[in-house]
């Protein structure tokens, strides 16, 4: 196992060299792996395992749109897919990849085929770290453990395909088989990571609702519509604005970050650019890093497992969220982000 350094602080880190995927296939060559879910993850695990020469079936609600989409995307009725209750049955290793809304849902279903043995695996920690609002309590004699791809499951899809890996978090909350932990590096290798970080299922899920609402999604929206807003009201255009707020973000630097780092991005940018990218860097940590505390003792309190919760059980759930994607898809901003993108070099 490698091990990552930062001044003191060590991580434990698995890569393919040490876990190779034929050593995976070893592991793994009695299991079942029965993914619940073909929605958000479910698809590019299921099917990166399956390229891997996985023993892999899905589980599914029929006559629902994942199901068609699992059809069409090879999953043959009785063969490798199967409704929920089945897949879970035939499963000796059950990816429970449903939304947090639909594992609890689905929970008593899933619970009675949870026999001796079983493992019941995650891929964010919800549903175990608020298991007194969740109500999933996973029995003493079965494995509980978790891989979290850091990316979507259609990024973890691609990135498989292309050839390389999307790097994942592991975590073992209960290991009643004495396995637990080859299975999960076993998996986490099956389903297409490029390394996996040890973390634990409450730090998973900690992180990672304040990642979704912070820099990952909601920051993120929050400041292209602020910068972009204060540039319309002084008088530049829309494709001006929205190419200095996302499109050079996004196709130019963001790209340099990721290979090289933020110094490296620095170093290679004008004079100019450097000079107020450093001054202003300050200023808007000292401000944004008070509304971070702010989040991340709502995500530790429990606050926002609560309003997940609520909100997944309102029966028109579906058609408030589609309100409010499409006020920000009509929005001025990813209006003029559309036809920008229209514009790029096709290949």
């Amino acid at each position: 196992m490698a091990k990552l350094n930062f001044g003191g602080v060590e991580e434990n880190v698995v890569t393919r060299d040490e876990f190779s995927l034929e050593k995976a296939r070893e592991v793994l060559k009695d299991e079942t792996i029965a993914v619940i879910g073909y929605g958000v993850q479910g698809p590019g695990q299921s099917l990166n395992m399956k390229d891997n020469g996985f023993n892999v079936i899905v589980g599914q609600r029929k006559n629902s749109k994942s199901w068609d989409k699992a059809v069409k995307d090879g999953w043959k009725e009785g063969v490798d897919l199967f409704d929920i209750e089945e897949a879970a049955k035939r499963g000796t290793i059950i990816q429970y990849l449903l939304s947090d809304a639909g594992q609890i849902q689905q929970w008593e279903v899933i619970k009675k085929h949870l026999t001796p043995g079983k493992a019941l695996y995650f891929s964010h920690g919800f549903g175990i770290t608020f298991k007194d609002k969740t109500g999933i309590v996973a029995p003493d004699d079965v494995d509980v453990i978790l891989v979290a791809p850091k990316g979507s499951g259609t990024s973890l899809r691609r990135l498989f395909v292309a050839g390389e890996g999307i790097n994942s978090s592991y975590a073992i909350y209960q290991d009643a088989t004495g396995k637990a932990k080859e299975r999960v590096l076993a998996l986490g290798m099956a389903v297409g990571s490029g390394y996996l970080f040890e973390t634990d299922f409450k730090k998973e899920v900690y992180s990672d609702l304040t990642g979704e609402r912070g820099i990952l999604m909601g920051a993120l929206a929050g400041v292209f519509e602020a910068q972009y807003n204060v540039l319309r009201k002084n008088g530049h255009s829309p494709s001006e604005a929205f190419n200095e707020t996302v499109e050079e973000l996004t196709q130019s630097l963001m790209p340099l970050v990721a290979e090289n780092g933020m110094d490296w991005m620095y170093a290679n940018t004008s004079v100019t650019a450097q000079r107020g990218a450093l001054d202003w860097r300050h200023k808007f940590r000292k401000a944004v890093e008070p509304v971070y505390d702010e989040l991340y003792k709502s995500v530790a309190s429990g606050k926002e497992a609560e309003i997940v919760i609520e909100s997944g059980k309102q029966p028109d759930y579906r058609e408030k969220l589609e309100a409010e994607l499409k006020e920000i898809r009509e929005s001025e901003l990813w209006q003029a982000g559309k036809q920008v993108r229209s514009l790029r070099p096709k290949n």
